[in-house]
């Protein structure tokens, strides 16, 4: 009886283990498909991974979201990690100014945070306190943010314009610029004001700061992500039925109804499935999709990618107070303690020095540094973080290392909304995920769990079998 109905359900096939494929191939079990997620790494989680350096526990990057990322929250309930990250209960970011020579640095700590006010008002006070903007570049801020909320996120011809371009319209200078727009922008981001669509960016500050007082609060891991993203997320997807193959390379996809075939590096019988779900990156899905699976103003090949870099620092000492702080006068951009998560002081390292500490510099949008050599890099940051931090100047580096996320995220250049596709293509069954879909949102984990679930409920609604009431909010549907 069970093997009969089991044959009866439809078969769905997810290519990608990303938050993409996580979310989409939770949602088609949900819904009543038979799902097999292959993913050609050993691990899940995508570009939000964890791995091992000797008895270190290390995140590739940081990974922060806001209390408006509904979607990824709503993964964060599914997977039952909500006592594994930690969100602000009000904003409150460090921001760290340094001027000076190396040898007699000035520095200036102000802070970004929100009051239990109405928008936009929850932000003035902390605007008008914020040392490293004078009065006349806060004013200029307010009216740029003003003329933000007056901007119409659904017109198509902000993707045509640059961010610095309509920031330099309102008024706003090289100052405000650095100390604020792109503070939080290469942030979320990853370019530039100069090098990025005026809808996305409108889009980021229209969500996160002036949607709602709390939309800005940031939330981050307590525990290395792989116990999240992979762990927690495969302990779920073997619960809810979904046959995990890791190490498994997609060679081909060859469409055909009523099934698609699906077939693996390395032979063996291919995969059979109604349904299929391209969840990887633009270039592998672009390498699976036959022609003419998508209309010609799709052009995967048409936006490019920005890197991530982020440089791990191991002090014998602490040097930081703070969980984080975000630095201005200085190619440092923003700087984490990841003493804790990542289990320094259970290492010998971490035994041999007690008070040792482990920071993170999470660099976006570096495409001049991102194959630089790991010596150069320290010679760069080292004397970076020691006019930051004066305690790390006569600090002992026990460990340095880097890592390079080359392709972190799609190029989010004016033009881009164009390009991206949604999640139906012209082959029925076959569906597109991933945060280079048309989810409206940045390459961020949001935008990747969004694109998860429009692609499970495009799945879900052309089989007319029941579902989950998508609530339209990116959370996860009941």
């Amino acid at each position: 009886m069970t093997g009969r109905a089991d044959v009866a359900r439809p078969a769905a096939v997810v290519v990608g283990g990303g938050l993409a494929g996580i979310t989409a191939a939770l949602r088609l079990a949900e819904g009543g498909h038979r799902v097999t997620l292959v993913e050609g790494r050993p691990r899940l989680g995508g570009l939000a991974f964890s791995f091992q350096r000797g008895e270190l526990t290390v995140d590739n990057g940081q990974h922060v979201y806001l209390r408006c990322c509904t979607a990824y929250r709503g993964l964060l309930e599914r997977l039952g990690a909500n006592r594994l990250v930690h969100l602000q209960d009000r904003l409150e970011v460090p921001v760290l100014g340094v001027s000076g020579p190396a040898d007699a640095p000035v520095r200036t700590l102000g802070r970004l945070g929100r009051a239990a006010l109405p928008v936009p008002l929850h932000l003035a006070g902390s605007l008008a306190r914020y040392p490293h903007l004078g009065p006349a570049d806060r004013a200029r801020v307010v009216r740029g943010a003003l003329a933000l909320r007056r901007l119409d996120l659904a017109d198509p011809t902000l993707d045509a314009v640059s961010f610095g371009d309509w920031l330099r319209r309102q008024g706003q200078n090289d100052r405000t610029v650095a100390a604020l727009w792109d503070l939080v922008g290469i942030a979320t981001l990853n370019a530039r004001a100069d090098q990025v669509s005026l809808a996305l960016a409108a889009m980021v500050f229209k969500t996160g700061l002036l949607s709602d007082p709390g939309a800005s609060d940031i939330g981050m891991a307590t525990v290395p992500l792989g116990a999240i993203h992979h762990d927690r997320a495969l302990a779920e997807l073997e619960r809810a039925g979904v046959k995990v193959l890791l190490r498994a390379r997609v060679a081909e996809l060859k469409p055909a109804a009523p099934q698609h075939a699906v077939r693996l590096e390395g032979g063996g019988e291919p995969l059979a499935a109604e349904t299929v779900v391209l969840a990887g990156a633009q270039d592998t899905a672009a390498a699976l999709l036959p022609p003419d699976a998508l209309d010609r103003r799709y052009r995967l090949d048409g936006f490019g990618t920005s890197p991530i870099l982020n440089v791990h620092v191991i002090y014998d000492r602490k040097v930081l107070r703070r969980p984080f702080f975000a630095a201005l006068g200085s190619p440092v951009q923003w700087v984490f303690d990841r003493t804790a998560h990542s289990g320094l002081a259970g290492t010998s390292l971490g035994a041999a020095h007690p008070g040792a500490q482990y920071l993170a510099l999470s660099q976006s949008a570096v495409q001049d540094e991102i194959d630089l050599p790991v010596a150069e890099l320290r010679r760069r940051y080292l004397p970076e973080l020691a006019r930051l931090l004066p305690a790390a100047g006569g600090a002992e580096v026990l460990d340095f290392f880097v890592t390079r996320e080359r392709t972190a995220t799609f190029d989010p250049a004016p033009g881009t909304a164009a390009l991206r596709p949604g999640p139906r293509t012209a082959v029925p069954g076959l569906l597109l995920a991933g945060a280079w879909t048309a989810t409206g949102w940045p390459a961020t984990m949001e935008g990747a769990v969004r694109s998860g679930h429009a692609a499970a409920d495009a799945a879900l609604t052309a089989d007319d079998r029941p579902r989950p009431v998508d609530r339209g909010d990116g959370r996860w549907p009941r």
